[in-house]
């Protein structure tokens, strides 16, 4: 049941508002001549104004629902919302988490944590996050290489300052352009909204089993004050926050992607043996088949500790009535680290036994390689992940009245965000270690978890430490800023009379400046740097694999090798540095020299009117808003190139391009404009029932990758050549044609039902070309004259390890580096490319294009909210059907570069909740379909990369106990649900990760 609480300044003027609202009410029994179109109006306004009553305040899960359902109710376009349950006390601790709630609403979870959402099947860069209507500046850290999303990251921003988020899934003249999916609008605390002194203080316990060897234990700190003098002109509203978290993950998979896609006719390198050599091939695919063969497997056990720390202060002055400034500075600090420990083989696709599915489409059953010659390794790969996210915003807003008719206002802010490493190693450093002593070695995709089989030199069946040796190194440095300058200006005018009610106008000014860098210190010494005698037995430890993953279905099968040396990063860090120099013996092994660097300014001006209107429809209220955007978009874009100068084959299937240290920026101009018109309708055909429809044009601005200034060359690159990628800043914006019908009944308090039809077309998308190049002139050293005079000489069957012996023994010594010998006895080190006697070195360049092809989307929502009168019972159920032309064909032939959307799925929530005696208590179950994730694989290849259908279902519970006390528990993830992402084919396995439940109990006090 909700709650109302009436303070003092109400108290005393309640006899008068009560009178006003009953002398609205009785009029319809009293004025027989009053039409029903007069009768809603009244009620509509009179529900409108008892909103306005500040005072008021509505608690509970009851009361927030019915705030929102308000908030979708009058609102012009097709608007959902989630509002706080009380000052301070959001639905969820993470604001993602709580907007999947909403209709059309998904999530993707970042280390099983709620952080971008995807809407109506556009993914996290199709959706524009404001702040009290500001654009906020984004950043986010990429592992190996510069970021270029422009994603809002939800797990930055602490929900306790929240008061509301409103989802506009329709455009609208006076909204920011950004969004094709939605325009998300997070509204903070305002005293002079809520008068009156209040404050809350919370804590929490979190209990989290996601930890890989024990329980991780964390806690929150959240308090909220605000105040306002008595003759409320003045208000000062302060938020707070901190968390420190610990959690883990495990996931296994093929972290270097796939080699393919091919058909069942290709002889390229990683496919499978032709007739008649295909004996060890059981059920091979057809010539018309689609299939992929694995390039690596890898299994890693990750820890995580975050730590978050939020805080803002809003100060309002309102020093006559008809005029108020506000002022507010917002910060976050988001600090995570991550430690993991991985186990992974790779195939050389040599002696190769598999099975496979039925086509067309196929998958593996079990891939397994055979080592006659040399045997090849077991890695053991270590790394430590550190970034810290930093938030700014400062901003100023003035509303003034001059007359009864007319507000204007001005709004300005300046805000950044950052994200840079934590680490004197990095933002992403990893180190490997092996044990070369593997003569064969297979994975079984038949159930849900890869199965990988090992068989060990001399039969053993057992990881030995006194064999492993340190291989290579890479110490990646990411950064990330974004800086943005706004200012807006807007009105509103409101007629006495006539069918437009009011006229709203404005004018914008952005400047947005991103800067995403990146550099990596990389030693490419993966076939060893030393003999196994350079590190101390006691480094390592011994763990088994099948515990990690006891929640994925085949984890425990008995051909599992079931062990994995684990050992500390800094520790083993410290002794590659001192016993090889890896880090110039000063400990700081990463650089701060990016030799990447992208540095774009979008600068746009918009101006919009839009009109309001009132009349009525044979008697039935009708309301109709048209509106008129204009955008101009002026885009520069630098980036500064690496200089490459010349390559190098490293290990059997490691090359790797030399940089020198020259570096030059190149410019690129762009630029695009824009009419936008928007046109909301809506009428109220019975008392309850509202129908809509909307027309609108929205845009979504390219990839930061998309409009980069340079070409990025890609260091590593395989026996088949390198990849690389440019961009293009005269990009034309993603642009949208839309059209929403829908249809709502608000039968009773806090319940209703709605059933909506979107139609989106969408042109404009941008799609990777891929086109065969060589850049800078480049050679490979692998298929030159030096490979063949080896291979001639040892024999058409010769292995790549004695292809490489015979060079480094018999080539000139000007184009060979040897660095050591391997715990076989193979030399290693490099063979350089040599110009002139080398092949030219073929990159598959992926340049971005706007594409000519216009996409259709569409769909249905449908949503039921109840509350069962004043039991304290309720439930909220949606469902959301996305589809349209752009899905991905997984029968389409390997070289056909399809145009789909990622991020396209159904969802569905099924939310029960009980409310009364200050009892409350939550359970959601939150379902996604099957969507496409990327295109592209890790590896770089086409072997498009699905997200699998996932479900999750969290609860909580709180209970007032005391006057102001409130004690709550919250379960997340409560049946401990995975992720798992596949191929075209399910056996073809990208990634299936492990989490856990999440578990938080804590206290509260309001006063």
């Amino acid at each position: 049941m909700s709650c109302i609480s009436i303070g003092r300044p109400v108290a005393a003027s309640f006899p008068f508002i009560l009178a006003a609202v009953m002398s609205a009410a009785p009029v319809h029994a009293q004025d027989s001549d009053q039409t029903e179109a007069e009768r809603q109006e009244e009620e509509r306004e009179a529900a409108l104004a008892f909103e306005e009553l500040d005072e008021i305040v509505v608690t509970g899960i009851r009361g927030s629902l019915q705030r929102a359902m308000d908030t979708k109710r009058y609102a012009r376009g097709v608007v959902d919302a989630i509002t706080a349950e009380d000052m301070g006390k959001f639905p969820d601790t993470n604001l993602a988490e709580s907007l999947q709630r909403i209709t059309g609403v998904s999530i993707d979870r970042t280390n099983g944590e709620g952080s971008r959402v995807t809407v109506r099947g556009f993914g996290p860069d199709f959706n524009l996050v404001t702040f009290n209507g500001r654009q906020m500046p984004v950043s986010s850290i990429a592992d190996t290489g510069a970021s270029g999303s422009r994603s809002f990251d939800f797990a930055n921003i602490a929900s306790e300052g929240v008061a509301a988020v409103n989802v506009y899934k329709t455009g609208r003249a006076s909204i920011p352009l950004g969004g094709l999916g939605s325009t998300i609008d997070v509204r903070t605390t305002r005293p002079l909204e809520n008068p009156g002194m209040k404050a809350t203080f919370g804590s929490k316990i979190v209990l989290d089993n996601s930890r890989i060897d024990d329980t991780g234990i964390g806690s929150e700190f959240s308090g909220l004050y605000s105040n306002t003098t008595e003759d409320g002109k003045f208000g000062i509203a302060l938020t707070g926050s901190f968390q420190d978290r610990e959690s883990g993950f495990a996931q296994a998979g093929a972290t270097s992607g796939w080699r393919g896609p091919f058909r069942g006719d290709s002889n390229d390198w990683g496919a499978l043996p032709q007739p008649p050599n295909n004996q060890q091939v059981t059920n091979p695919p057809g010539p018309d088949d689609i299939f992929a063969t694995p390039q690596n497997m890898n299994y890693n056990i990750n820890d995580i500790d975050r730590t978050r720390i939020n805080g803002q202060v809003t100060l309002q002055w309102q020093p006559v009535d008809n005029l108020t400034a506000t002022v507010d500075f917002t910060y976050a600090e988001f600090e995570i680290e991550t430690r993991r420990n991985d186990m992974s083989i790779w195939f050389n696709h040599g002696n190769t036994t598999s099975a496979w599915t039925d086509g067309p489409v196929v998958g593996p059953l079990f891939y397994a390689e055979r080592f006659d010659g040399a045997p090849t390794d077991l890695s053991f790969g270590g790394g430590l992940f550190a970034s810290r996210n930093e938030n700014n915003s400062l901003g100023g807003n003035i509303e003034w009245k001059p007359t009864s008719n007319l507000t204007l206002e001005l709004d300005a802010h300046s805000s950044s965000a950052s994200s840079k490493q934590d680490s004197p190693f990095g933002s992403n450093a990893v180190l490997g270690t092996a044990s070369f002593n593997v003569v064969g070695q297979g994975v079984n995709f038949e159930e849900a978890f890869p199965v990988i089989s090992i068989d060990l030199l001399n039969d053993s069946n057992e990881v030995d430490p006194s064999q492993i040796v340190v291989t290579g190194n890479s110490f990646r440095n990411s950064f990330m800023r974004n800086e943005i300058d706004q200012a807006q200006f807007s009105g509103q005018y409101e007629f006495d009379t006539g069918i437009v009610k009011s006229i709203n106008f404005g004018a914008a000014y952005l400047d947005s400046r991103v800067r995403s860098a990146f550099a990596n210190v990389q030693d490419d010494t993966w076939g060893g740097k030393g003999p196994a005698s350079d590190v101390p037995d006691d480094m390592f430890s011994i763990t088994t694999v099948s515990d990690k993953f006891s929640n994925i279905e085949g984890s425990d099968n008995p051909d599992l090798f079931n062990q994995m040396a684990v050992w500390n990063f800094e520790e083993m860090i410290a002794l590659v540095d001192q016993t090889y120099g890896t880090c110039g013996g000063n400990g700081v092994c990463r650089s701060d020299d990016f030799t990447t660097d992208r540095r774009t300014q979008e600068e746009s001006i918009s101006f919009y009117a839009e009109a309001n209107a009132e009349f009525d429809i044979l008697d039935m209220p009708s309301f109709l808003t048209v509106g008129l955007r204009y955008e101009d978009t002026d885009v520069t874009s630098r980036a500064l190139v690496p200089i490459p100068t010349g390559t190098q084959w490293v290990a059997e299937n490691e090359f790797g391009i030399i940089f020198s240290d020259e570096r030059d920026f190149t410019e690129l101009k762009g630029g695009y404009d824009n009419f936008l018109p928007a046109i909301d309708f809506s009428m109220d055909v019975m008392r309850d029932v509202v129908f809509r429809a909307s027309f609108s044009q929205t845009l979504t601005r390219p990839s930061l990758n998309a409009i980069q200034g340079g070409q990025e060359l890609n260091q590593l690159f395989r026996v088949d050549g390198g990849t690389a990628s440019r961009g293009d800043p005269n990009l034309l914006p993603f642009k949208s044609d839309n059209l929403d019908f829908s249809a709502e009944y608000y039968y009773a308090e806090a319940s209703f039902f709605s059933v909506g039809y979107f139609h989106k077309n969408v042109k404009n998308f941008i799609s990777q070309d891929v086109v065969q190049e060589t850049p800078f002139d480049l050679v490979t050293p692998f298929g030159g004259e030096r490979f063949e005079a080896a291979q001639a000489a040892l024999g058409p069957d010769a292995t790549t390890t004695e292809i490489r012996q015979y060079i480094f023994n018999n080539a000139d010594p000007s184009t060979v580096e040897i660095t050591g010998v391997d715990a076989n006895g193979n030399l290693t080190g490099s063979i350089f490319g040599v110009p002139g006697e080398d092949p030219a070195l073929v990159f598959d360049v992926f340049a971005p294009v706007n594409n000519e092809q216009t996409a259709t989307v569409r769909g249905w929502e449908i949503a039921l909210q109840h509350a069962f009168g004043e039991s304290g019972f309720g439930f909220i159920a949606n469902y959301t059907s996305v589809g349209g032309d752009v899905d991905f064909d997984v029968t389409a032939p390997p070289e056909e570069v399809q145009f789909a959307l990622e991020g396209l799925s159904d969802s569905a929530n099924l939310i029960g909740f009980y409310d009364k005696d200050g009892f409350q208590a939550r359970v959601a179950y939150n379902w996604r379909g099957k969507f496409l994730a990327s295109r592209f694989d890790p590896g770089g290849s086409r072997n498009a990369m699905f997200t699998e259908g996932f479900t999750q279902v969290d609860a909580n519970v709180s209970y007032d106990f005391a006057d102001g006390w409130t004690v709550l528990a919250e379960g997340i993830n409560i049946f401990n649900s995975n992720q798992r992402v596949s191929g075209r084919h399910e056996n073809i396995l990208h990634f299936v990760t492990q989490t856990g439940a999440r578990y938080n109990f804590g206290l509260r006090y309001k006063f």
